[in-house]
């Protein structure tokens, strides 16, 4: 199947998409804040880039969009147009996501991924919850 956009309108649309900043990650940033948890953005030079990072509890926080990520949810749909490339290039970004996930944890750090699905289309009271046990989590001495 052919695409429907010339490659400059595919181009233009592909290049809305957002690699930082994204509702998702800024949602979770205002829960985090509000919970008490001061975080520094960028990675500060671990692997992976993490979007979080919590140095006073040794943590690093993913948040993860289901479709470049490949997760395993309604969210995540292989496009029917260049599926060879894509599902090369969604393969190469999970072994690059368990790659850095394994020299983080050979660094000491803990490390949390933030699915995109657990918190897009919820109610409020839901995402409260998983805030609330996401702050239970990095406040335990789970895996330190």
């Amino acid at each position: 199947m052919a695409d429907i956009l010339t490659p400059e309108q595919r181009s233009a649309q592909m290049s809305r998409i957002r690699g930082a900043d994204t509702k998702i990650e800024l949602l979770v940033r205002k829960a985090l804040h509000a919970r008490g948890f001061r975080y520094r953005l960028g990675g500060a030079g671990l692997p992976g880039r993490p979007d979080l990072v919590l140095p006073r509890y040794r943590t690093a926080i993913f948040v993860h969009g289901c479709f470049w990520h490949g997760h395993d949810c309604p969210l995540y749909r292989l496009p029917k147009t260049r599926s060879e490339f894509w599902r090369a290039k969604i393969e190469s970004n999970q072994s690059r996501d368990e790659r850095a996930l394994g020299q983080l944890a050979a660094l000491g750090w803990r490390t949390r991924i933030v699915w995109e699905c657990s918190l897009r289309g919820v109610h409020e009271r839901e995402r409260a919850a998983y805030f609330d046990s996401l702050a239970h989590w990095l406040q335990s001495s789970e895996a330190r």
